[in-house]
């Protein structure tokens, strides 16, 4: 194996490549097909998620990216069927950090993580086009190319590793590339914390301009992660 090998083998292995469904996203961000469509939408970070498969099946104009997609399609389901396997070997640990009523169970879980894995590597497989490698904080997009963007469980989920610059240099970067609107979800940590920057943020981002607005959704696995957090680029 080549150290160019090694090195790809090594970064997959600290990826967790595990996504949601579209139905999810549909209630984590509060989405009726009826203002998707006719829009460009952006999904980042899209990891295993199924939304951008489904949404363009459905005739939806959605595109995906990921610091994963640099891995072949193969590797990546692979690595999501383990990935799964593992999370749902530790979820009875955590099982009371969870609300059980979107899931009736852990099985149900599984099943719904398996299904976007599949629905996302064999979309892949299908319409390569939609899933481009980006390593954020910077993405390889045009200025305004996308109408609305997407954007779930990565920002403020990872405060412990990822510090606040970097949280406002991926803001700004998905600002940058986005039209019309970015929502992100949700606004807590992997323990359930609310991000504690999140206030200076929401108004720093006013103070230039933007309509920020914390939204309640449907969508509540984690404790306490049932708010969004949307920014409207033209008022």
């Amino acid at each position: 194996m080549s150290r160019v090998e090694q090195r790809a083998k090594l970064d997959l292995e600290r990826i967790v490549f595990i996504g949601r469904t579209f139905e999810e996203y549909m209630d984590m961000f509060s989405l009726s097909m009826k203002e998707l469509e006719g829009k460009s939408i952006l999904d980042c970070p899209a990891g295993a998620c199924s939304f951008t498969a489904v949404g363009n099946k459905l005739g939806l104009d959605i595109t995906a990216c990921d610091i994963a997609y640099d891995h072949p399609v193969e590797q990546l389901e692979s690595k999501g069927l383990r990935d799964i396997e593992h999370a749902m070997e530790g979820m009875g640990k955590v099982k009371n950090n969870y609300i059980w009523r979107y899931f009736d169970g852990i099985e149900a879980l599984k099943k719904h993580r398996v299904h976007a894995l599949k629905d996302c590597t064999n979309h892949m497989r299908e319409s390569s086009k939609h899933y481009i490698p980006v390593t954020l904080p910077s993405l390889p997009f045009q200025d305004k190319e996308f109408d609305i963007l997407l954007s779930a469980h990565f920002l403020f989920m990872y405060a412990d590793r990822l510090d606040h610059q970097f949280h406002i240099q991926t803001l700004n970067e998905l600002l940058r590339v986005t039209k019309e609107e970015v929502r992100i979800f949700p606004l807590v940590d992997l323990e359930g914390k609310r991000y504690p920057y999140l206030e200076q943020l929401m108004a720093d981002l006013m103070d230039k301009g933007y309509v920020v607005e914390e939204v309640n959704v449907s969508y509540e696995f984690m404790k306490n992660a049932n708010t969004m957090l949307k920014i409207k680029l033209n008022a």
